[in-house]
């Protein structure tokens, strides 16, 4: 009560301290609004180009279509550069084309369809020539259907996909008209010509002796840390660098141990023989057929095996070198294994054995029918309708087998081997459908029949057969190396113990007392997303890069197909220059090669190229017909300074020393042929600006991407 009593005596007081509160809160509203707006909008842009905004749900959208078109050949991240690449290209070539008012016209829009179409069979005419008008009611009838998909070589394609593919066409060729514009202005001048002309055939013999550096042991060089951080200011573009992190981190891999692969191995071998089991349901001892005695190895391996049953026959030469020749010394019915092959064992039974050629050479008629791969929309046949035809067709030729290319020409749709008469030459035995191949290296030379397979019904005649051989049938079972539960459970452990000790321990001791490779990974970029030896961990990437986390810190982190890293960060490097325990790896061998010049320049006091040789323990050298273009001296290398100073000293000069690549260098000139003059250089200058047209598409892309403006926001992202 005495509080409230002393609240009331004071109530101006206390309203005039919330009238003001309210006050405030007003006036910071807007800003409030505004802050909220604007960051909501940041976290809506991928990128910022040249001023124009990337979207990031169209860039998503975009990236998830890249992906699709990957199909499982690479990851989330290799997609999403892929989508960058393009808009970053994208948005810099269209401020060009704005400023240009470069634009394609429907004329032009055509072409470029036409050129991109004109394999297409759904845009040829009956004589195999592009036809617009195809094109036109393929368009016309795509806009009427959306959203719905029709067929385009064999894939799905919806109006709005077609519109993409436009605007893509579209692009590329305004692209084309602008580097053509460009390289229409780029020329060759005659004096550029005449230069080019002289550096390539102007030439000098010379002597020279060589004092490599490495003549003067590195032990004997001392560097400091000031020498490392002046020669990283004197050449600070070599040592720029983005922001990265350094971490190190030990792997527990999931990996199956001896007693696990012994494990696998008894699986096997138990396999081999019959063995008798209770049955539950019957009450009664069941005997189950073994691997050696069943009658039907497809069913057995199949039930059996982590790799299904192969049907087909194997050639020596296919089989893995390893067990080549165990395997195909052995007879039908016997059994070998197991044995370790990759990541699996195996154990293998000789299934058939028989003679078989390692190529044939074939001709073929293709009756198809509705429904069967492949076939043409104007296919009208059943599949019984085409059988009948096929059966008619093949006695035709067997009467008269003269008649066989005239058939082809008439009834074939294998398009491809209709202009050989339908023939297919020598081939090896994978190369054909299952059903084809068995009929043409299973049989002999001269067999015709007909052969059914998914595109339809072939009549095929063997008209070759080379180099017959034993080839074998074999089943195979395999059981994948993989570990145990017991083993993962072990490495879990582990894992854990080791994260729980680093917490409060040194972590690199820690690892060394529990006998683990500690690994350290140096300058990750933010972007990256592949750690050495742990493959795709952009997890990793993203927590080293979190504001949240510091030097020091630890965390686990599972890896893909099975196992942990745990992770410590050991570095936050900055945007900038590199430092200096970091630029010491390239800085330090450049700045040896500083030090040992001056003192191999101090100590030389002779004056002729024989006395500096004989001071110096070398041998006078000889380089004939060297010129400006091609500055590598035999015997010592690249050296364009050596070759630069030799073309700047009369016959008979001595140079003075030349720091070069690998050493310093005295030179003589002894003999100077100048190149024979011309009469006109039009052919070097035309030469000159051909070099020049050639680097404009990569040179003048770089050179406007490089003065683009471009904020990058993907790392919040990805």
């Amino acid at each position: 009560m005495a509080v409230l009593n002393k609240i009331r005596e004071q109530k101006a007081i206390l309203i005039f301290i919330i009238a003001m509160a309210l006050v405030a809160f007003v006036i910071s509203v807007p800003d409030l609004l505004s802050d909220s707006s604007l960051s909501a909008g940041k976290q809506n842009i991928i990128a910022t180009i040249n001023g124009e905004d990337i979207k990031r749900e169209d860039f998503m959208n975009k990236v998830e279509a890249a992906q699709r078109q990957l199909g499982g050949q690479g990851t989330s991240t290799q997609a999403m550069n892929r989508v960058w690449d393009q808009e970053i290209r994208k948005a810099v070539m269209e401020s060009q084309f704005d400023a240009l008012g470069l634009v394609i016209e429907r004329d032009q829009m055509r072409d470029l369809l036409k050129q991109s179409l004109a394999s297409f069979e759904e845009f040829k005419d009956a004589d195999g020539i592009f036809d617009e008008n195809k094109l036109n009611e393929f368009i016309a009838n795509l806009k009427a259907i959306a959203p719905e998909s029709s067929m385009l070589a064999g894939s799905p394609i919806n109006y709005q996909a077609w519109t993409n593919y436009e605007s893509t066409i579209s692009a590329g060729g305004r692209q084309q008209t602008y580097f053509n514009m460009v390289k229409a202005g780029v020329i060759g001048t005659l004096a550029e010509g005449e230069l080019d002309y002289k550096l390539e055939n102007d030439k000098v013999d010379i002597k020279f002796v060589q004092i490599p550096f490495s003549s003067i042991p590195d032990s004997t060089i001392t560097v400091s840390k000031s020498d490392i951080t002046n020669y990283i200011n004197k050449n600070k573009s070599k040592y720029v660098v983005d922001a990265s992190r350094d971490i190190y981190f030990v792997h527990f891999k999931e990996e199956a141990s001896l007693e696990d692969e012994a494990n696998i191995q008894k699986n096997l071998q138990d396999l081999l023989e019959d063995r008798v089991e209770y049955n539950e349901n019957t009450k009664s001892n069941d005997t189950i057929i073994g691997f050696r005695n069943t009658t039907d190895n497809e069913a057995f391996v199949n039930a059996n095996s982590a790799i299904k049953y192969n049907d087909s026959f194997l050639f020596k030469s296919l089989m893995p070198v390893e067990i080549a020749d165990s395997l195909y010394n052995l007879k039908k019915g016997d059994i070998y294994g197991p044995y370790k092959l990759g990541n699996h064992y195996m154990l293998s039974k000789i299934v058939e054995e028989k003679q078989m050629p390692d190529s044939v050479k074939v001709r073929h008629i293709l009756i198809p029918f509705i429904g069967a791969a492949s076939a043409d929309p104007s296919v009208t046949q059943t599949e019984e309708e085409a059988k009948k035809t096929a059966d008619s067709v093949l006695n035709v030729v067997k009467r008269n087998r003269s008649k066989f290319s005239e058939l082809v020409t008439a009834l074939s749709s294998d398009r491809g081997s209709i202009e050989n008469g339908g023939r297919y030459d020598w081939h090896p035995y994978n190369a054909m459908v299952p059903q084809f191949r068995d009929f043409t290296f299973e049989n002999n030379t001269g067999d015709i029949a007909v052969v059914k397979t998914d595109f339809g019904f072939h009549i095929i005649e063997i008209e070759g057969q080379k180099n017959k051989q034993k080839v074998l049938k074999i089943a195979t079972i395999a059981q994948l190396i993989e570990p145990s539960e017991q083993t993962i459970d072990r490495i879990f452990n582990e894992t854990s113990k080791f994260e729980i000790a680093v917490a409060s321990q040194d972590f690199q001791d820690v690892a060394k007392e529990s006998n683990y490779s500690v690994r350290p990974v140096s300058n990750i970029g933010e972007l990256d997303e592949s750690i050495p030896s742990l493959g795709n961990q952009r997890a990793i990437v993203r927590w080293a890069f979190e504001d949240a986390t510091n030097v020091g810190d630890i965390k686990r982190f599972n890896i893909q197909g099975g196992g942990y890293a745990v992770v410590m960060l050991t570095a936050i490097n900055k945007e900038g220059l590199m430092s200096v325990e970091k630029a010491s790896v390239t800085a330090l061998p450049e700045i040896r090669k500083e030090k040992k010049a001056e003192l191999i320049k101090a100590r030389i006091t002779a004056t002729t190229l024989e006395d500096i040789a004989k001071s110096e323990n070398q041998t006078v050298k000889t380089a004939l017909a060297i010129n400006m273009k091609s500055p590598t001296l035999a015997g010592a290398g690249r050296e364009p300074k050596v070759i630069g100073a030799a073309f700047g000293l009369k016959e008979g000069q001595t140079s003075k020393p030349i720091v070069g690549n690998l050493g310093v260098y005295f030179v003589q000139t002894t003999k100077i042929t100048p190149a024979e003059g011309q009469t006109n250089y039009q052919a070097a200058a035309n030469r000159v600006a051909a070099t020049k047209v050639n680097a404009v598409n990569t040179v003048l892309y770089n050179a406007l991407k490089n003065a683009s403006e471009i904020d990058d926001n993907r790392a919040t992202f990805y």
